[in-house]
């Protein structure tokens, strides 16, 4: 059933860019496809918006795929996630695939959809890296890092750089913060005033067992 949804992921892609993830990029997939169409809907009951959501996830295991075989042992821990920020850009194969998507996820119906895509993006980048949090850390790296993805999919959609090197400096840049407020995270929990209060609010929130635990998420 994987390969059939990916079947008709990749006849829609060529309709996107004109069509937006739509009906009638899903209606031309099926065809293209010759899927049945009980069948197609079937494995897209709310049609492209399931396909958008493919998409999306296909190019996270893309990103993976490239962090598996780079090596990071010799690379700074804020040069890691840099990197893995840019393999999840540059898996994207049109940028029109991306702004379609955010056109879709912009709507409210849509967007809690998207802000969990995200979410699940940046938790599959620090886990690929090791993150071995359990307490509030655990949700403040995530959400940090999804704020700077987010920011660094909006820069790169505009950037005309060769090489998108304007894009890799934005994002170098905002890791750099990233990392600052880290160590300054840090510094502080080294403080005997603050380090103790610090420790136990942060060591009374628990990191879930898996995605299926965060606040919100349906359990089948």
């Amino acid at each position: 059933m994987a390969d059939l949804k990916d079947k008709l992921l990749d006849a829609a892609l060529v309709h996107v860019p004109f069509d937006g993830w739509s009906e009638a990029s899903f209606e031309a997939a099926v065809s293209e496809s010759e899927l049945e169409p009980a069948l197609a809907h079937g494995l897209c009951p709310r049609g492209a918006v399931d396909l958008a959501v493919a998409y999306h996830k296909r190019g996270d295991m893309r990103m993976l795929a490239r962090l598996a075989q780079t090596d990071l042992d010799e690379m700074r821990y804020s040069a890691r996630v840099t990197a893995a920020v840019c393999y999840r850009l540059e898996a994207v194969e049109d940028k029109e695939l991306v702004r379609r998507g955010m056109t879709l996820f912009a709507l409210p119906s849509f967007a809690p959809e998207g802000a969990r895509l995200i979410w699940e993006t940046c938790d599959a980048i620090w886990e690929a890296l090791g993150d071995t949090s359990e307490d509030l850390n655990w949700y403040t790296k995530r959400a940090t890092l999804s704020g700077v993805y987010s920011s660094a999919v909006l820069y790169w959609l505009g950037d005309t750089s060769e090489g998108h090197e304007a894009t890799w400096a934005f994002l170098e840049r905002r890791i750099d913060d990233v990392m600052k407020i880290e160590k300054a995270k840090h510094a502080l929990g080294k403080n005997k005033l603050f380090g103790d209060i610090l420790g136990r609010v942060t060591g009374a929130v628990r990191a879930p067992r898996s995605m299926m635990d965060m606040p919100g998420a349906v359990k089948k």
